[in-house]
């Protein structure tokens, strides 16, 4: 089935646009937007990526990276976040990650029964990250054939007594009474500085979408996180198989710019580590030396190597098909085998 035209995007004529309503909430009426990019030639399968917290999807290498491949690329800006907030909103804020479920939901359909791709790759940032999992864990769609996870947010860093049962019930009391409450916190603005290309990174974005300060996180919404934390480390069963990366090395001192460009300076990797297994029965955890905490806006010699760790896990374990139209059976890679990866 064809794509439906769509409108241009702002991240060029290539990438269409469409917005979509979504039951009003407390605040009012919500949208959320989907960006589609189309292969030259298409091998029947599409990518659906969701981004992080204080983020949105302007994340064009990548996109065009699925697309060389035969991948239609889809990204979601969800509700109250990007393309998708309006000024009566609180910026991305839910008390539920399940409340991300419709729009999720709705974007699957478009992908499977409007456009007609019968398997599909999923794919999350950090807070996006877990989201995925947990929505796939969840849903179990047909069709879905791999989840490739960027730095998912899996736990709480930072003290220990942030992990604690005492601050989990006060997350969930205050969370409970009032969930807008702010907690206080300091943002050093390091992280954005380092990819901001006004500020001396390499990449242009729209700073009121994703502020380098970051947003405000309220209380309701970290009682969502924690209780999608709770869920995860629980053990999930994710069946098809999944890829977490994750930058090598954390760093939490005092950051320069090169702590700043070859660490992850927003979560701890350990944590990434350790609880990757618990997504599903089928997981590789790859380690990227030199990245930082979105591992594709890395330097660009450590996200090449990045994109060869997706490129050969996606040659390994999901069939690679021919370009659609190219006359060629679909085959499983001779060289993949039967068992877990780990690194």
């Amino acid at each position: 089935m064809p794509l439906v035209p769509l409108q241009a995007d702002i991240l060029g004529p290539d990438f269409r646009v469409e917005t979509f309503s979504l039951p009003p909430d407390s605040e009012g009426s919500v949208v959320a937007t989907l960006v589609t990019l189309a292969p030259a030639r298409p091998n029947g399968r599409a990518v659906l990526h969701v981004h992080g917290f204080a983020d949105y999807f302007f994340h064009a290498e990548q996109a065009r990276w699925w697309a060389e491949r035969g991948y239609t690329f889809y990204a979601l800006d969800l509700r109250k976040y990007g393309r998708s907030l309006r000024e009566h909103q609180t910026p991305n804020y839910v008390a539920d990650l399940h409340e991300y479920y419709g729009e999720i939901d709705l974007a699957w359909w478009r992908i499977t029964e409007r456009d007609g791709h019968d398997e599909v790759v999923a794919s999350g940032h950090s807070t996006g990250g877990l989201t995925m999992a947990l929505w796939a864990d969840e849903r179990r769609p047909a069709g879905l054939v791999a989840l490739v996870l960027n730095a998912p947010w899996f736990d709480m860093h930072g003290p220990a007594w942030l992990r604690s049962p005492a601050a989990r019930l006060a997350i969930e009391r205050i969370g409970s009474s009032r969930p807008l409450q702010e907690i206080p916190r300091k943002v050093s603005g390091v992280y954005g500085r380092s990819l901001h290309r006004d500020h001396g990174g390499e990449w242009d974005y729209d700073l009121s979408w994703k502020p380098i300060e970051s947003r405000p996180v309220h209380v309701g919404w970290l009682r969502a996180i924690r209780r999608g934390h709770t869920r995860l480390h629980a053990g999930l069963g994710v069946r098809c198989p999944v890829l977490v990366l994750s930058s090598a090395r954390s760093f939490f001192g005092d950051v320069d710019g090169e702590a700043a460009a070859t660490h992850d300076i927003v979560l701890d990797v350990e944590q990434i580590r350790r609880w990757a297994s618990s997504v599903g029965p089928h997981v590789t955890s790859i380690a990227i030396e030199g990245a930082i905490h979105d591992v594709l806006l890395s330097r660009p010699p450590v996200r090449a190597a990045a994109y060869d760790v997706i490129g050969r896990w996606l040659d390994a374990w999901v069939a690679s098909p021919a370009p659609v139209g190219s006359g060629q059976e679909d085959h499983q890679g001779a060289h993949a085998d039967d068992g877990d990866h780990h690194a």
